[in-house]
């Protein structure tokens, strides 16, 4: 299954209100620099994941933390078969 931007931005809410804050504050703190919105790293981040082969999986959480100009993003992923839980590795890419 494709995973979509809302996919990611849901993840991103379930880890916790300062994931989601922390995207918004990537985006704002750097002005007049323009870094993606929130909107725009959950779109690529799902592009990124769908690109990974992860097979039949859904986004339970996904963690945002703040890396000096950077975020960092780490998704904890569930096989639908099984059930099993990984953790990507932290991404980062989407510097100010």
């Amino acid at each position: 299954m494709a995973l979509t931007r809302e996919d990611v931005r849901a993840s991103v809410e379930r880890a916790g209100d300062e994931h989601w804050q922390a995207l918004i504050a990537h985006h704002e703190d750097a002005y007049p620099a323009s870094p993606p919105t929130p909107g725009a790293v959950c779109a690529f981040e799902a592009e990124r994941l769908n690109g990974m082969a992860l097979g039949d999986v859904e986004l339970a959480e996904t963690r945002v933390t703040r890396v000096g100009p950077e975020v960092e993003l780490t998704h904890r992923l569930r096989d639908r078969a099984t059930g099993a839980e990984r953790w990507t590795e932290p991404f980062r890419n989407y510097a100010a």
